[in-house]
């Protein structure tokens, strides 16, 4: 299991928060890996910290509306939530389809269509249910009306195959990238088969993928493995093991992940056509409550996609959550800079960028006791605004010091 949510995990959980604890008090995180040291807490002048809604149920995806003051947000149980950003008032919007809320599983991100509101099409990520009780990550779109509050004529894109008795490891991030396709990415569903047959390394199947579709849902011509009968033909990527954060890079326009690694192992991968990420078959964790290693070392084997930044077994790990980069203008000093939540270290990761070079710097928000879920800028503002996973949850804004938002 990972350190997500509603999944108890008692070998990771306090040994995760144990070890960010000592890196702040003496300020410095032992190297392992690509590892780098960090320096401690983020200096409290550099932002302020502004509540932005309150009350929130366990809060999943963020999505800015063009043109618009209002951000939506998607609650676990199965509610979408639109939040007027300059009064902090909300409403809820109808037409949301059924979900299957257990678990780490419920209504998950949310994204627009790149032309919206010409397009005005909203799409889902939702775990379901079969008529067998099994359930699986779901993508599905509808054309949002903000005046009667509700996503009208909603209709399901595409349903990951196959259908699994686990409430966990959905993935479940949904973004369009430069070429106005999109990307969703597909857990594995907690398989713990270690071995070569291990579903993320059966590509002819969607678990443990990330999926590339067309705006309607439709197969792109150009997807890596289109007409291959070893393949489905929606995979773009494959041997992912619960990819929960993606997020386009504003430069080069590759797609960036945060994936939850087994006992630590958590990544940050850029995305390759076709490319195989490894899990279970190379991995740099170990298995849960042992040092023993799961598969080989990645960078020994030339037929998977390394990491471009990871977190060894026995290193503390990172579970990582929503990603962003930041591109506004209200924080110059992180131009160009990853954002990465952290659910039970209980911060916002921040990571310098250079090419595909990245290193990790003092983590934000770190004296909160929040589970980051999220994290996203506002394209007007360029404040950086945070999601906190919890029961009764806020959802935050970082903005520079004196400033009202």
């Amino acid at each position: 299991m990972t350190g997500d949510s509603s999944v108890t995990d008692s070998n990771r959980g306090p040994t995760r928060r144990t070890f960010l604890q000592s890196a702040i008090a003496v300020g410095s995180l032992a190297t392992a890996g690509c590892v780098t040291p960090l320096a401690g807490p983020s200096d409290p002048d550099e932002f302020d910290a502004e509540t932005v809604a309150e009350g929130l149920v366990h809060p999943w995806g963020l999505e800015f509306l063009p043109e618009d003051s209002r951000l939506l947000v998607t609650e676990r149980e199965g509610r979408l939530t639109a939040v007027d950003r300059e009064d902090g008032s909300s409403s809820a919007v109808d037409g949301v389809p059924p979900v299957h809320d257990a678990g780490q599983g419920g209504l998950l991100d949310v994204a627009s269509h790149p032309e919206f509101p010409n397009e005005p099409w909203i799409y889902l990520t939702y775990a379901a249910t079969n008529d067998d009780g099994e359930s699986t990550t779901h993508l599905g779109r509808g054309e949002l009306n903000l005046e009667a509050a509700t996503l009208e004529e909603f209709e399901v894109l595409y349903v990951a195959e196959p259908f699994v008795e686990s409430n966990a490891h959905y993935g479940s991030r949904v973004v369009f990238g430069e070429d106005d396709a999109l990307y969703v990415t597909v857990g594995d569903r907690q398989f713990d088969d270690f071995g070569p047959d291990h579903v993320s390394q059966d590509p002819t199947n969607d678990l443990g993928t990330t999926i590339r579709l067309e705006p309607d849902g439709s197969i792109p011509e150009d997807n890596p493995f289109v007409d291959d009968p070893n393949a489905d033909d929606a995979v773009f990527s494959y041997g992912h093991r619960n990819a929960q954060g993606m997020t386009v890079h504003p430069e080069t326009g590759e797609i960036w992940q945060s994936e939850h690694g087994e006992e630590d192992g958590d990544e940050i991968n850029v995305l390759e056509a076709g490319g195989n990420y490894g899990w279970p078959v190379a991995h740099t964790g170990c298995e849960y409550g042992t040092d023993d290693p799961i598969g080989d070392d990645p960078r020994e084997r030339a037929d998977v996609v390394d990491p471009v930044y990871y977190w060894e077994c026995n290193t503390g790990g990172f579970p990582p959550a929503g990603a962003t980069f930041y591109d506004g203008e209200a924080f110059p000093d992180w131009q160009g800079e990853l954002f990465v939540g952290n659910l039970v270290g209980e911060y916002l990761g921040h990571f310098a960028v250079d090419g595909r070079d990245v290193e990790e710097l003092d983590p934000l928000l770190a004296d909160r006791g929040w589970r980051i879920r999220d994290v996203a800028v506002a394209p007007d503002t360029g404040f950086l605004y945070v999601a906190v996973d919890d029961s009764d949850a806020p959802v935050v804004r970082l903005v520079p010091p004196e400033t009202d938002g």
